[in-house]
């Protein structure tokens, strides 16, 4: 097991939950770890919590989110990019759609960084182990959860003001020329077994990402993604409700048009009958719900370009995975569905 961090000592979560108006009375006495693991690029320990004096609505444990210590190539930046979305974007958001934060600290200097969060264990557990689809009736809660929260943003006057930033014309240039680099690594990685037709798709797109991105550039109907937008990055209730997920793990969030997240869950990790036959319902299902949100001046035909534009986007995902040390057995299976979806929908008309 990592050692834990400082931030699960009994001090530190006392004030922690006192700074958000949960532990008025008494203190943290005793902190116990019932279960920690590590995942792709952070550590997760579930801690118990014994009180003194403390009323009867204190949380009797936590999940404590940190960087690994050991990870190769240094701190994950994301950890950094997660504590970000606690601090502004999470407490703005209407209360059940993200778990609740108690504390979220980066440290500039060493680069480590954790996060307190509410435990959903009792309540919540996620669809599916990896890497099996949930449900069609799953994937509708899941979808309209995102709906709601990217409703309680979009085209919010804060998005790049006090929320995010807007990549300019010259980082955008800079971001087309960093991916040209990564393909031609990647490429170089994968010899033959990555098609001269698919080379050449990548090829065009690279060319043509200015063009493409003037949709970004327009700053309209725009919210905040969740980047790692997959099923299993989603809690849902276990009591079987359809208005109680929570999405989690945010380290990728960013301004951007919402189908980004769609396409991610969708069309990158489902192999074709199943999303064929139920791509269409869930793009409908996110729709009504953005529209019953206060979603205006955005119509079902927008939604639809907009996703295939967001899928043709998304054949760049294996690529960066590649490219930032994320092992093949996530990348690789990705590499083909995405390729598939891409073909499905008619996506290389985009670039003509």
């Amino acid at each position: 097991m990592q050692s834990l961090p400082k931030a699960a000592g009994a001090g530190h979560i006392t004030e922690a939950l006192r700074r958000s108006g949960v532990l008025a009375d008494g203190h943290v006495t005793e902190v116990a770890v019932e279960k920690s693991f590590p995942t792709v690029l952070s550590y997760i320990f579930r801690l118990r919590l014994t009180y003194e004096g403390a009323p009867a609505g204190a949380p009797q444990s936590l999940m404590l989110k940190a960087g690994l210590l050991d990870r190769p190539g240094g701190p994950w930046m994301g950890g950094r990019h997660e504590v970000s979305f606690y601090a502004e974007v999470a407490p703005a958001t209407p209360v059940g759609l993200v778990p609740r934060c108690f504390d979220a600290h980066w440290d500039q200097d060493t680069g480590t960084w954790h996060l307190l969060l509410e435990d959903l264990t009792e309540s919540h557990l996620v669809a599916t182990s990896w890497s099996l689809p949930p449900t069609i009736e799953q994937s509708e809660s899941i979808i309209r959860t995102r709906a709601r929260f990217q409703a309680a943003w979009w085209d919010h006057p804060r998005l790049g003001a006090t929320v995010g930033m807007w990549q300019g014309a010259s980082a955008a240039e800079e971001s087309r020329q960093r991916l040209a680099g990564q393909f031609e690594r990647f490429a170089d990685a994968l010899g033959d077994r990555l098609s001269p037709g698919r080379r050449d798709l990548y090829a065009r797109l690279l060319e043509q990402t200015p063009r493409l991105t003037a949709r970004y550039h327009s700053h309209r109907n725009m919210t905040i993604v969740q980047g790692d937008a997959h099923v299993w990055n989603c809690f849902l209730p276990r009591t079987g409700g359809v208005d109680d997920a929570r999405l989690f793990d945010w380290d990728a969030w960013r301004i951007d048009v919402g189908t980004d997240d769609l396409a991610y869950m969708m069309a990158l990790h489902w192999y074709p009958d199943l999303r064929q036959r139920s791509e269409r319902h869930l793009l409908d299902c996110f729709h009504d719900e953005l529209v019953a949100q206060g979603v205006r001046d955005y119509d079902r035909r927008a939604l639809q370009d907009d996703y295939r534009l967001s899928v043709l986007g998304q054949i760049m995902t294996p690529v960066w995975h590649h490219a930032v040390g994320i092992p093949p057995v996530i990348w690789w299976n990705n590499l083909e569905r995405i390729h598939l979806a891409v073909d499905d929908l008619g996506c290389r008309e985009l670039l003509t």
